[in-house]
């Protein structure tokens, strides 16, 4: 007899999926781009959207229908190139980036505030308890889907939804107008700002959690375990949906409120404390807390599970190697761990975009290695340009005639090589095929 989850374990698996997702960096962002996008606020969230929350939705469906593991997504461009890829993507949004900037955003926004601001012995001292926390739970992981599911995403989703009800009942302020490149390049802009949240990289890392997550409540059966990630992709996207709109909304109508605020949390604080009163600053501690929490849990879990396949070392010791790197790496700061994190963000998204939507055409080719690895290879070589784009360091080194490529002052250059090369590969494999 195949164990079946109940539907309160499917609700609970889509809430912890929705959690695993919403970090800092998904509540920090929004806001800051809908005071700056102004009057354009809604075709930049169709582009944030569209990375921020549909990516990663079909990233976990994809993860899904192979198993839960980019290892096996990644078997069209080899095992050497997909070992290569996951690496870098379990370290992107492990201890590199994404870890360490839950404990930084969570000290920034939420404590930095109620002890006179930022120093670094507050925040050693904070970060020491942070992954203190992490590492201990973390060396449980099959006890997430009670903790995270059942417990913390509760509280995280009640916290969110009181934030996205008072944005759209209590508006602080009115718009302002919209920057120079919002009102240039709107879409494009919150497309780009979609990589900022890392959920496709998170997705193609957190699939594996989910899964096994599923798999502590004794499902086995393949079928079941693709249906109900499946249906906690969907939960955790129309969740992420509601709360970048209501994101959006309160960073829009913030505008008067706090007109040249520096950062999304610096957004948040002020209509917190307008709206909330001196309540609100505490309440908004809690709130950015528990969702940093929460992502650096799976994080953490992830990461172990995956290189304790690969390393001759055990996955309690991963937990307490990753935890402790992390801490030590979240020491650096926010603004540096961003400034870092961008063009390596611009130059590895696009390859993965491209894996995970051609994980669903395989059966169209005979030969999928043959037209997915140079499609990918293309638009790595392309998001490279992005990447020195990004980085004030690289710009002079970019060729001239790199800058005439079609959308290349979009930071989307990759897009129209990629599927000139999918074309030709494709036609190809048709050729090929047919000759044989």
């Amino acid at each position: 007899m195949a164990y079946r989850l109940t539907s309160r374990d499917i609700l609970a698996l889509g809430f912890m999926t929705f959690a695993l997702f919403v970090g800092a960096g998904n509540i920090i962002f929004p806001p800051m781009v809908g005071l700056q996008a102004g009057e354009q606020v809604w075709t930049v969230a169709a582009g944030f959207l569209l990375t921020g929350v549909g990516l990663p939705v079909i990233a976990v469906i994809a993860l899904a229908k192979v198993g839960g593991g980019i290892e096996q997504l990644s078997a069209p461009i080899g095992k050497c190139a997909g070992l290569l890829l996951a690496i870098v993507a379990y370290l992107s949004v492990g201890p590199l980036f994404a870890t360490p900037r839950t404990a930084t955003v969570s000290y920034e926004v939420g404590i930095a505030p109620l002890v006179g601001g930022v120093s670094s012995i507050s925040l050693f001292i904070y970060s020491l308890v942070y992954f203190a926390v992490v590492i201990a739970i973390s060396l449980y992981p099959g006890r997430l889907l009670d903790s995270v599911g059942h417990i913390l995403a509760p509280i995280k989703m009640l916290a969110l939804a009181i934030l996205g009800i008072a944005a759209v009942l209590w508006p602080a302020g009115e718009p302002i107008i919209s920057t120079p490149s919002y009102t240039e390049m709107a879409f494009s802009n919150g497309f780009i700002n979609g990589y900022l949240t890392m959920d496709t990289l998170g997705a193609m890392v957190f699939g594996i959690v989910i899964v096994n997550a599923a798999r502590s409540r004794g499902v086995e059966n393949s079928a079941l375990l693709t249906r109900y990630t499946m249906w906690a992709g969907l939960i955790a996207g129309v969740l992420l949906t509601l709360v970048y709109v209501s994101l959006f909304k309160l960073g829009e109508n913030s505008g008067t409120l706090l007109p040249n605020a520096s950062n999304g949390a610096d957004i948040l604080h002020a209509y917190v404390q307008h709206t909330f009163g001196n309540f609100g600053s505490f309440f908004l501690a809690i709130l950015i807390f528990v969702a940093c929490l929460v992502t650096a849990f799976g994080l953490t879990c992830a990461c172990a599970e995956f290189f304790a396949l690969y390393v001759p070392i055990s996955y309690r010791k991963l937990v307490w190697i990753l935890g402790i790197f992390s801490m030590v790496i979240s020491n650096l700061g926010l603004s540096k761990l961003i400034e870092f994190s961008i063009p390596v963000l611009i130059a590895i998204y696009p390859p993965c975009i491209i894996l995970i939507l051609m994980s669903f055409t395989l059966k169209w080719w005979k030969c999928p290695s043959r037209v997915v690895a140079p499609t990918m290879l293309t638009s790595l070589i392309f998001g490279l340009l992005g990447a020195m784009k990004s980085s004030e360091l690289l710009q002079a080194f970019i060729p001239d005639v790199a800058k005439k490529l079609p959308l290349y002052v979009h930071d989307l250059a990759w897009l129209v090589p990629s599927l000139i090369v999918l074309v030709i590969f494709a036609l190809y494999d048709r050729i090929s095929t047919k000759q044989h």
